[in-house]
């Protein structure tokens, strides 16, 4: 059995494939302001719970009730996500399905919701 190529102390891998009900995601950078413009000091950071979907697994890609896609952002509960050393700022996490809390997604002209408006009285009479 041959083993992989190491690099540096780590396998030369360049793909990564969730099994399973799990997705590969990408987690957002830490931000170190808060919506209000102040600054956080030394290690102080607002915790991101929001990443990109990298990979899918097979059972979810193939699953019709699972509307979730490749590089949809989503909000996931980091504390079952388990960290990946793939990437030296190792921002991947493999999440289980049940983990993702939302998906973001902008709304389109098809499926925005519909206002009722109230009817014109004056579109009814005869009069001008």
């Amino acid at each position: 059995m041959s083993n992989p190529a190491r690099k540096n102390g780590r396998f030369d891998f360049d793909i990564i494939e969730p099994v399973g009900w799990r997705v590969l995601v990408r987690k957002d950078d830490n931000r170190r302001e808060t919506k209000s413009g102040i600054v956080l000091p030394g290690n102080h950071e607002i915790p991101t719970l929001t990443g990109r979907v990298i990979a899918i697994s097979k059972m979810v890609e193939n699953d019709p009730d699972t509307s979730l896609r490749q590089y949809d952002k989503v909000l996931f509960d980091p504390r079952e996500a388990i960290p990946v050393e793939f990437d030296p700022d190792n921002r991947l996490f493999v999440v289980p399905l049940e983990k993702i809390l939302a998906i973001f997604r902008k709304s389109t002209a098809q499926s925005a919701p519909v206002t009722e408006s109230a009817p014109d009285s004056d579109a009814d009479s005869d009069t001008p």
